[in-house]
């Protein structure tokens, strides 16, 4: 059974890249009596250890908590914002939307754009383009100065809401894993390993929390938790689907970042079998996770693979996912973390 309070606490709390602060300390809160160890690095990565039966291996597991956001750049003579996207973003979904700039106390602002009526007949043909979209906030510029500042953060405005057997919320990348990675650690005992459960800060502009943190940990062993695409959708053919809703938690083979090892998806793979959770291949020829620093910031690289949750509707503000993924994806997670001392990881000889 999902907690579904919990879920929606982490996916509605605000957090932009840099600016992971209010989500770090809820995380803070829901692992301080599972693990053994916590810290916090210079640039904000939570590092959680929990120790396992034999301490002479680790294993990194990352998950980041920032979410697609945006920066204010300027406040114009009536108040109006402009700002520059934290993350990646396609502006047509910025359409009508809400959004919560978060200054000297928290404001809802609007997406706010040239209405219709008033377009050039090419402007009504052309995709739109971020620069034209602004933040109104519905005040005046001396009360906008009073209150808001260049360099604040600016999140999405969207609760989460359950839709039959799925869930549906804005920011589920990266915070379904965020919340999958807490239930882990409170429900796994004694891994076989030394286990970092790794909450990392900046993923959606470049990946930058798990390269400092991999550098620190150098793990043995690395896992990136992470949502991917599930366009199982209308008009998608077969071979673009990536992966679809409630067929199991994804097993990564490789995305444009990394190359997953193949010993850890074969295990992977055989973990799943062995324990009849239900998984699927996941490959994708764009995008990138934490996974690509847990496998390569560390001398000589780790083994390397990820579990990724498949997304609709992904980096706009109705996300969605499966309640069977997501409870696939801890079963499995738990159980490789239960079983990993037992596999030979060995490279087999090839020559």
């Amino acid at each position: 059974m999902i907690n579904i309070k919990l879920l929606k606490e982490i996916c509605e709390t605000a957090g932009a890249p840099g600016f992971e602060n209010r989500v770090r300390s809820l995380v803070l809160k829901q692992i301080k009596n599972h693990v053994d160890h916590i810290e916090i690095d210079n640039m904000g990565n939570v590092i959680a250890l929990k120790k396992g039966v034999d301490s002479s291996k680790s294993v990194m597991i990352g998950a980041h908590m920032d979410e697609i956001g945006f920066i204010v750049t300027h406040i114009d003579k009536k108040g109006f914002l402009k700002f520059h996207p934290l993350g990646g973003f396609d502006p047509k979904t910025l359409t009508s939307q809400r959004v919560i700039v978060h200054g000297r106390k928290d404001v809802i602002g609007v997406m706010g754009s040239k209405p219709i009526h008033v377009m050039t007949h090419e402007e009504k043909n052309r995709v739109p383009k971020i620069n034209d979209y602004y933040i109104d906030l519905g005040l005046e510029l001396k009360e906008v100065e009073k209150i808001i500042s260049v360099g604040d953060s600016v999140t999405r405005e969207r609760a989460l809401i359950e839709m039959g057997d799925c869930i549906n919320c804005k920011s589920l990348d990266n915070r379904i894993a965020v919340f999958i990675l807490i239930e882990t650690l409170k429900e796994l005992e004694k891994p076989n390993f030394d286990t970092y459960a790794v909450f990392t800060v900046q993923e959606e502009v470049g990946i930058r929390g798990a390269q400092v943190a991999t550098q620190k940990i150098k793990p043995d062993f690395g896992f990136g938790l992470d949502t991917t695409i599930a366009y199982d959708v209308p008009g998608a053919s077969e071979h673009e689907k990536i992966t679809s809703l409630g067929s199991g938690v994804g097993i990564k083979i490789m995305d444009a970042s990394t190359i997953c090892d193949s010993r850890m998806v074969k295990f992977m793979k055989k973990t799943a079998t062995e324990n009849k959770i239900s998984w699927q291949n996941e490959i994708l020829t764009a995008g990138g996770t934490d996974t690509a620093s847990i496998q390569r910031m560390t001398p000589g690289g780790s083994i390397a693979g990820a579990f990724s949750i498949p997304t609709r509707h992904i980096h706009q503000v109705i996300e969605m996912v499966h309640k069977k993924d997501v409870e696939s994806c801890i079963e499995l997670l738990k159980c490789c973390l239960l079983s990993m001392k037992n596999y030979n990881w060995e490279h087999k000889n090839e020559f």
